[in-house]
């Protein structure tokens, strides 16, 4: 089975401040893997080095078929493509409706034809069951909704891994529930490998993975 992730003797640093040091990190293409740690423990810095928005300095590096350490700033987006990220603040546009949203990544990403991004949108909207708010506005829909939004915009092209940072962060107990349930499933039909930044431990005792804890600036298998 071959690796999305594999990262080896690698120092992550936030600016110049060096926040983990010696990562070593690999995760096959199916997987489904919790980075759990408490809040400023370098979750967060981790998973930014991993979708290239923080420069991978030192140790070697591979995300998704890409080399971080020979990552040009305009070979992001491409990266980016291979990539789904789930936000704990959702990041959706409020000025736009929720397929509008969709459409806005699609097209950002490269996709021309009017037809082909309509049906990607709404066939995502439907994976994560809230097509029937394809045309609302986000600020109308509840938090559990706008995150399976934020699933459906993870998910639109395909990507052979899903960065979750504290996905449910902000909802309320049952509905990060829904939310787990919901990643979990959507991750085995599309054949994604995830990892899911968390400090949300019910989550982790309810919905097994394979655990990386974040302690004194090293990563940590628990078994």
């Amino acid at each position: 089975m071959s690796k999305v992730i594999q990262i080896s003797n690698a120092q992550i640093y936030q600016q110049e401040a060096l926040i983990l040091k010696n990562v070593n990190l690999s995760l096959d293409e199916t997987e489904f893997a919790y980075l759990i740690g408490r809040t400023g423990s370098g979750k967060s810095s981790l998973l930014k080095t991993l979708y290239g928005e923080s420069t991978l300095k030192e140790g070697d590096g591979m995300v998704a078929g890409y080399n971080l350490r020979k990552l040009p700033k305009k070979e992001v987006p491409f990266l980016r493509r291979k990539i789904g990220i789930v936000f704990q603040d959702f990041q959706l546009l409020m000025d736009r409706t929720v397929i509008e949203n969709l459409y806005f990544v699609l097209q950002a990403t490269g996709w021309k034809n009017k037809n082909d991004i309509h049906k990607r949108a709404l066939g995502c909207l439907q994976l994560v069951g809230v097509e029937q708010k394809a045309n609302a506005y986000p600020h109308a829909l509840s938090g559990g909704e706008q995150q399976r939004v934020s699933i459906a915009r993870a998910l639109l092209n395909q990507p052979k891994l899903i960065l979750a940072d504290e996905p449910t962060g902000n909802l309320d107990p049952e509905t990060s529930a829904e939310i787990m349930q919901l990643l979990i499933a959507v991750a085995k039909e599309e054949k994604t490998a995830i990892l899911m930044a968390t400090h949300d431990m019910q989550m982790v005792n309810s919905f097994p993975g394979r655990i990386i804890r974040v302690e004194n600036s090293q990563l940590i298998e628990q078994r």
